[in-house]
């Protein structure tokens, strides 16, 4: 999923990593894979695509349908009603991070510099909480598909969880996927056409709805929770992406970089000052993919077969998280945040360049440790039980209700 958004100079000098790590090879053999060899055969391969395609499309037709049975509540109250949808965008969440941890599993690597000192924390059992707000604008470069997927996990992790409240911005084509996007229209999420003019009122509307202040029963006013994850990019890394960033770079004559693309400001900009009289900080987050070479792009390896069937997952997701106070990003002027967002990227480019060269992003700032190493999984394997929890109780009622309609039948009937 891609959010439609434009472009990044800061370029920072790294800060040290760990002494001990591992040398990356810049060179790609003919049949380099960055998670090795095939673990799967022919038939394993097709045994694990069934069940993975069985286990996720039931959960997604459950959830759907438990959707359809709280829809009536729009009309009733609307409160409830995006409650009740947020549990099952929770539901949706726990679904993709078992289904991660069982097919795909992969470590999760997560440092951050000083602005999220003590923000991200090691659990006793080995996972992590994060300690953001229930309000923030998350932004990201996009490296393959599935960065919604592991960032939608961040959000399940993080104290209070925020996974059934992350709004995600996607191209306007993907509403129209059977089942799939039927669900997403429901889970609040914003599709865009990438025509400003189309797109500014749907926005704004949007916008406004995930803004509006609510009264308790004892009148004290408060704010949902929201994340809204943008990719100022506008579409995942790739070879043709690249080209575009790299000739829109010496159309305009900006330092085109390396390991990510020219950001695009415009959407960004709008929905940065619909929001900030709502929300404090803009949390950046910094994705790499272990074992990419230098010059190829994720998409050229991890595809949805080669992190589910065939058993060559990425051998890590690494994360560096950065924040920003809204109140201190340039939100006046167009042209000095397209200027600051700029800059954000060239310095994204060059935290990517010190990985290429290392193997790792800069250590975490303000803590004893230096990366917080985990891995995309539910808290409790049980949790999927939710997924199934509010079909198998109307189930129950219906079954229920007929079985006593027919007792009630068979005394009073003819």
């Amino acid at each position: 999923m891609a959010a439609d958004f434009v472009p990044g100079p800061d370029l920072s000098a790294g800060m040290p990593g760990q002494s001990e790590k591992p040398e990356v090879s810049t060179k790609a053999p003919k049949e380099y894979h960055p998670s090795g060899k095939v673990g799967y055969g022919r038939f394993m391969q097709i045994v694990r695509g069934a069940t993975f395609g069985f286990y996720f499309m039931t959960c997604c037709i459950v959830i759907h349908i438990t959707q359809l049975i709280g829809a009536p509540l729009y009309i009733i109250n609307r409160e409830w009603f995006y409650a009740y949808m947020a549990m099952t965008k929770r539901s949706f969440a726990i679904t993709t991070a078992l289904m991660t941890h069982v097919w795909g599993p992969t470590t999760i690597r997560i440092s951050g510099d000083e602005s999220v000192a003590g923000q991200i924390t090691a659990t006793p059992h080995g996972g992590v909480q994060f300690n953001f707000p229930e309000r923030l604008v998350l932004i990201a470069n996009h490296q393959i598909y599935t960065d919604w997927l592991y960032l939608w996990w961040v959000a399940y992790a993080n104290s209070p969880g925020a996974h059934g409240h992350i709004y995600i911005i996607l191209k306007e084509s993907l509403q129209w996927i059977p089942l799939m996007g039927w669900a997403m229209r429901l889970f609040g999420f914003i599709f865009m056409s990438r025509k400003m003019a189309t797109d500014q009122p749907r926005m704004a509307y949007r916008l406004n709805k995930l803004s509006q202040r609510k009264v308790d029963p004892r009148g004290k006013t408060y704010l949902d929770p929201m994340w809204l994850l943008l990719f100022p990019e506008g579409t995942n890394l790739s070879g043709n992406g690249r080209r575009k960033s790299a000739v829109w770079a010496a159309k305009t004559g900006l330092k085109d970089p390396e390991h990510v693309m020219l950001p695009r400001s415009t959407g960004m900009f709008f929905c940065l000052n619909e929001l900030k009289p709502t929300v404090d900080f803009v949390y950046d987050c910094t994705v790499a993919y272990e074992g990419i070479p230098r010059g190829k792009y994720g998409d050229d390896y991890f595809s949805l077969s080669s992190t589910y069937f065939e058993g060559r997952p990425p051998k890590s997701v690494n994360f560096f998280w950065r924040r920003f106070r809204i109140s201190e990003i340039p939100l006046d002027d167009p042209k000095a945040f397209e200027l600051w967002l700029r800059e954000q990227w060239y310095h994204k480019d060059a935290l990517m360049e010190e990985f290429m060269t290392t193997g790792r992003f800069p250590v975490m700032a303000g803590s004893k440790i230096d990366f917080v190493e985990t891995q995309v999984r539910t808290r409790q394997p049980w949790e999927i039980i939710e997924v199934f929890s509010v079909v198998g109780t109307v189930g129950l009622i219906w079954h229920n209700v007929k079985k006593s309609f027919g007792s009630f039948a068979s005394v009073f009937g003819p």
